[in-house]
């Protein structure tokens, strides 16, 4: 790990990065420390690096195409490590997985119609369905111990009495940290087939899983609905940290579904994928694993110092397990004593923290930390909040 860090950890400040530089705007307050924004502190792969810079050397840029080369590796990727077994006609592109919600509400459902998440959830869920003028569907998970789990027959319920047309589902959970075990994904599915309910299923957090859990992809279902209502979504930009180059992968197996995405996207207009977004994920996933492994080393390393740390400090702050993904849930409820969360964690403990109220309104008291950064700064930044409880 010490020589991954040596080699890749770097300062990120005056480099165009929201997560370094927009601090002032985000939290009035530029000398935080910034564990928010879920991208990473670290240099992507050098297969990455040396796959732009060849065509940088290149020197045109212009309109692109998706290769069989890139396919191949796709396929690859997905298959190896999930068991999919991709069919290029599946796929669409667009620059991102936020961008590909928008696209998936409008194709789908209608103004008025239903669509539910399962809070405490990314919130640009949240705003894919306000914005598009759908009505907004919550069915909280469980809170269990350090963990959280679907609540089947509330989803039931809610589906019955509000009609819902879509259920748009985190698979890893974020900020939860769940990864759904095939059970969950198949009971999912079984309520989607009885009501006719379109399952999304955002993928993108799909690499980051630590044992002994195990993503169990919705194209990967043994189940007749997989593959007629579900809209599978991924990218290589959070796995390798290449979010800026905006290319990310809609799979729509039922082909009826696939002529109605793209009936829609001729309506808004269509645009080509990003070249260098391209390029980057074909190296991404034919010659980024080994940088992968050596990233969730620090991650895990990162979560079990919080975990140690605050058991030891803090025992009444709940923090929650970490199936998946690389953004820790923590409740800091008890030991706030009156206090707000913003005044302990932003004024009090100097950082920049995703609160627990932008991933739904009844979570205030709980942050989520992003672990995807340098062990010395997660090391003050559990040293500030254990200093100021």
């Amino acid at each position: 790990m010490e020589q991954f860090l040596e080699d890749y950890s770097l300062d990120r400040r005056h480099s165009l990065s929201r997560k370094w530089d927009r601090l002032e705007e985000q939290f009035g307050n530029a000398n935080l420390l910034p564990l928010w924004v879920a991208d990473m502190d670290f240099k992507v792969s050098k297969a990455i690096t040396a796959a732009i810079e060849e065509r940088v050397a290149h020197g045109v840029y212009g309109y692109p195409y998706v290769s069989q080369e890139y396919l191949h590796a796709f396929k690859q990727w997905m298959y190896n490590r999930f068991g999919v077994s991709i069919q290029e006609e599946w796929l669409r592109y667009t620059s991102g997985v936020v961008q590909a919600l928008y696209h998936l509400v409008n194709t789908f459902t209608r103004q008025g119609d239903a669509v539910m998440i399962f809070p405490p959830v990314y919130y640009p869920f949240f705003n894919a369905i306000r914005d598009t003028k759908r009505q907004l569907v919550t069915v909280n998970l469980v809170e269990s111990k350090t963990t959280f789990q679907l609540d089947f027959e509330q989803i039931k319920t809610a589906i019955k009495a509000q009609n819902v047309k879509m259920i748009i589902h985190c698979s890893p959970h974020n900020p939860a940290g769940r990864v759904w075990t095939a059970d969950e994904q198949l009971q999912l599915l079984d309520l989607c087939q009885k009501y006719g309910v379109i399952l999304i299923s955002d993928e993108i957090h799909q690499d980051f899983v630590y044992e002994p859990h195990k993503q169990y992809a919705m194209l990967q279902a043994d189940h007749p609905y997989a593959h007629k209502g579900v809209v599978a979504l991924t990218a290589a930009s959070k796995t390798f940290n290449i979010a800026g180059l905006t290319h990310s992968i809609v799979m729509i197996p039922n082909e009826s579904m696939r002529e109605q995405y793209d009936n829609y996207l001729t309506t808004i207009g269509q645009s080509a994928v990003n070249l260098i977004g391209v390029i980057a994920t074909q190296a991404a996933f034919e010659h980024g694993e080994d940088w992968l492994s050596q990233v969730l080393s620090v991650i895990e390393y990162n979560y079990h110092f919080i975990k140690t740390e605050l058991n030891r400090a803090l025992p009444a702050v709940k923090v929650f397990d970490l199936q998946g993904t690389y953004l820790l849930l923590v409740d800091l409820n008890p030991i706030l004593n009156g206090r707000d969360c913003k005044t302990y964690i932003q004024d009090q403990c100097g950082l920049a923290i995703d609160f627990g109220e932008w991933f739904g309104e009844e979570y205030k008291g709980y942050i989520r930390i992003n672990l995807a950064t340098h062990p010395k700064n997660i090391q003050q930044a559990i040293k500030n909040m254990i200093n100021h409880a």
